[in-house]
């Protein structure tokens, strides 16, 4: 089993959380690494004061949807084999491009134009679609 912060630490970057992640191949192992990291993130958001609430987490996403968006994020940058299987073994999706294996990778240019107009894959694809 892949243990979810083996050191122990307090604070933790995102490769720390996530690259030991994208190395997951078993169900059960990634479940176990999920509800370790839902559980990290949801001690974290426990600590906030109102205002840190409001900056950190506008929109009140749980603990867990915030996992999930980074955990399919994080795999973005993998390539389209990982991200698909972090998409499967943790049932999540990329925030910006949904799931791989109902949209495809997105081009270089649907990419950038999904961060030059904040738009998600979906949005820029319907968009063009009715040009």
């Amino acid at each position: 089993m892949t243990k979810f912060n083996p050191e122990n630490k307090k604070v933790l970057s995102c490769e720390e959380v996530l690259d030991p992640a994208m190395k997951i191949i078993g169900e059960k192992d990634a479940k176990q690494y999920k509800k370790a990291y839902v559980d990290y993130i949801q001690k974290d958001m426990n600590s906030w004061s109102e205002e840190e609430r409001v900056k950190y987490n506008p929109k009140n996403n749980t603990a867990e949807e915030i996992a999930n968006s980074n955990l399919a994020y994080w795999a973005g940058y993998y390539g389209p084999v990982v991200r698909s299987r972090v998409e499967k073994l943790f049932l999540c999706e990329h925030p910006i491009f949904g799931k791989i294996d109902v949209n495809g990778s997105p081009t270089n240019e649907e990419a950038f134009k999904c961060g030059t107009d904040s738009k998600t894959l979906s949005e820029i694809r319907s968009e063009e679609s009715s040009k």
